[in-house]
């Protein structure tokens, strides 16, 4: 077990705060072992080949797969080529026990005999029966798992989702139409097969994986729900192609506050995108003249991991991009029409990723104290980089950048799990624990997968379950507004973003030393404002759309629970 300390940035003079609090301590905690993921391991399939697919690792995800209130773990394995005598198991699920440990229930789920060699997560109640379901992305079809009381059935080609035998990457459920359905897009990456596998140095005489310059581009698939699980491929009727390919993430916020939810997809060495709804079920592409698919110079990068929200006073999302070593994390807030200013330099993230290569990425508010902060999850492709780039390593340490409120990022020490070289790929954030604070799920490549327990010394908090009757079920494009004193925080319901995987779908506001949030909106997707007054902290609250009133779930912790 290891625990590490983080000492909380205080607030300058002039900073926005949601309270007066000083800052707080954050302990995290490997918790693998004694969690009883300890067993997992992510397989590549490598023999010598060098095969592309090896070195892009998997996902991870939290899914409340037996609607007891506990948040489960879904892992993917990875997998095996042809002529291997045992091939990987696809999927691992862990059941979360509620007294901090997980136990493995993937052949009880009806998962233990899924074949793929998979990649990506995204987990919702896509049929609007009040469980989760969730969809796999692999090289070749991708499978769609429904949920009937605990046991999943695969239903990908019957319910339309299969698409070709494609290499897919980072999905995300979300209802583009606001008809209460939710609908699916899909990231492609590479055309590629063992028999196209090309092979590639590094320097002028290290072998190496090659890079994705050297194959043909995959537009991704968007699939329109028409009700009850059945979906229709609308990708070019819809506006989604054609679009340049190499989609690694996917993430889902609505930029010109307008009411429908847009998408970011960022590309590994092509341009990024950026997917405005124009809701009449179709979408105008404007990476390019939005500001936001190049870097300072015009170039395009390796995107992997992508996220956005709110993270300043400006009331703006800005959207966060992980990219290769030497290209330094893109920050882009968005200033209205349709526009978007780079921020990576005066956030401070910029300078500190120039060396790492991040996959996994995310914003959550890791201290509550009621700005979200940034988690990057590091590690390179080539084990053979030390020998030919000077200050790049293979394994590296994941990072944590603390808000200062007004969206200026702070590094926070790399003591105790931040300390850990890894190979990093996979990355979400949940509160496993019922505690209120959001802890850390990271898989490896090739690895383990971690699990880092936050023990936040003592900060308030309000946690928000959404549940849809007119929206969705799951409320996604859900916006949700607190007011703390004189302080607006917002935070989005929706799948997607990271790296291959799905972090947990409540909205956690910190609020540092308040004792109550003054108000709460709730913005529905189908277009109902619910508002209320005068909630009180350390609680997590359940709100249905409509029923105009806040239900008090009962935590561990501290509640006393």
């Amino acid at each position: 077990m290891i625990a590490g300390w983080i000492i909380g940035c205080g607030i300058e003079p002039g900073q926005p705060s949601a309270t007066d609090d000083p800052g707080a301590v954050i302990a995290f905690t490997d918790v693998t072992e004694e969690a009883g993921l300890g067993g997992f391991r992510h397989v590549t399939g490598a023999r010598g080949d060098r095969w592309f697919p090896e070195t892009m690792g998997a996902g991870a995800g939290f899914i409340d797969y037996d609607g007891d209130g506990w948040l489960d773990v879904l892992l993917v394995g990875g997998g095996r080529w042809a002529g291997e005598d045992q091939p990987a198991p696809a999927l691992f699920l862990y059941r979360n026990d509620g007294e901090g440990s997980f136990t493995d229930q993937t052949e009880a789920a009806g998962l233990d005999g899924v074949s793929a060699y998979g990649f990506g997560l995204a987990v919702a109640d896509y049929d609007n029966d009040a469980d989760q379901d969730f969809y796999l992305t692999t090289l070749h079809e991708n499978l769609l798992f429904r949920n009937d009381n605990g046991i999943f059935t695969e239903t990908g080609a019957a319910a339309g989702v299969a698409g070709e035998a494609a290499w897919s990457t980072s999905a995300l459920f979300f209802d583009a139409d606001a008809d209460g359905w939710l609908d699916l897009y899909a990231g492609n990456y590479v055309v590629w097969s063992p028999e196209n596998d090309l092979v590639c140095t590094i320097g002028r005489q290290v072998s190496s994986y090659c890079t994705p310059e050297q194959y043909e581009g995959l537009t991704g698939r968007f699939y329109r729900n028409d009700g009850y699980g059945i979906f229709t491929d609308q990708t070019e009727a819809a506006g989604f192609a054609p679009a340049p390919g190499k989609a690694l993430g996917v993430a889902e916020a609505d930029f010109n506050r307008d009411g429908r939810p847009d998408l970011v997809v960022v590309n590994d060495t092509q341009r990024d995108l950026l997917f405005e709804n124009r809701g009449d079920g179709t979408f105008r592409e404007i990476g390019l003249i939005s500001g936001m698919a190049l870097d300072e110079n015009g170039r395009a990068r390796a995107g992997m991991g992508v996220d956005a929200g709110v993270v300043d006073g400006s009331g703006e999302p800005s959207i966060f991009v992980g990219n290769f070593a030497k290209e330094m994390v893109g920050v882009y807030r968005y200033t209205g029409l349709d526009g978007f200013n780079d921020r990576a330099a005066v956030s401070r993230i910029g300078q500190h990723t120039l060396q790492t290569l991040t996959f996994g990425l995310f914003l959550f508010d890791v201290d509550l104290d009621g700005d979200l902060d940034l988690f990057a999850a590091n590690g390179h492709i080539s084990e053979e980089i030390e020998q030919v780039e000077d200050g790049i390593a293979f394994q590296q340490p994941a990072q944590l950048f603390l808000n200062r409120g007004d969206g200026i990022f702070d590094v926070a020490r790399d003591e105790g799990p931040l300390a850990l070289p890894l190979v990093a790929r996979g990355a979400a954030y949940a509160d496993y624990d019922r505690d209120g604070d959001l802890d850390i799920l990271i898989t490896e490549n090739g690895g383990p997968v971690h699990l880092w327990r936050n023990d936040l010394a003592e900060a308030a908090f309000l946690r928000v379950h959404l549940e849809g009757r007119q929206s969705n079920r799951d409320a996604f494009g859900s916006r949700i507004v607190a007011v703390v004193g004189g302080r607006r925080m917002e935070r989005r319901i929706r799948s997607g973003s990271s790296y291959l995987s799905q972090s947990e779908k409540a909205a956690t506001f910190g609020l540092g030393a308040a004792t109550r949030v003054d108000s709460l909106l709730i913005y529905w997707p189908a277009g109902r404002v619910d508002h209320f007054t005068g909630l009180e902290a350390n609680q997590t609250i359940r709100i249905v759309e409509g029923a105009g009133r806040v239900e008090p779930v009962r935590l561990a912790g501290r509640e006393g629970g």
